[in-house]
């Protein structure tokens, strides 16, 4: 099994996509969509079905998310885990724009 200094995580501008590998393999990845250079819809996270229940979904998340907003970057969560990862961390709401979170059941 690996260990949790195996996880890494990073972005892949040409695929427009976060990845986070495990061990050296790809586990998954979260799909965004370039809008504006202040404005990215995420539209599809996937987990490998052999690197489920590992909490790795929720890493990968939270890492595209910090990545965002480091570089003040607002967010549009199209994909369902990233819009459930939103809503139960209160703290990154405010990276939604706030005219958007309505649509998304966001306060």
């Amino acid at each position: 099994m690996a260990t949790e200094t195996e996880v890494e995580i990073v972005e892949n501008t040409t695929a427009t996509r976060f990845e986070i590998h495990l061990g050296g393999v790809l586990a998954g990845f979260t799909v965004y969509r370039v809008r504006s250079p202040e404005l990215y819809s995420f539209v599809h996270t996937e987990i490998s079905p052999d690197f489920e229940h590992r909490g790795l979904a929720s890493q990968l998340i939270q890492a595209a998310l910090d990545s965002m907003r480091s570089r003040g970057i607002s967010v549009l969560p199209y994909c369902p885990f990233v819009r459930a990862f939103i809503a139960k961390h209160p703290d990154y709401v405010e990276l939604v724009p706030a005219d958007q979170r309505g649509p998304f059941d966001l306060p």
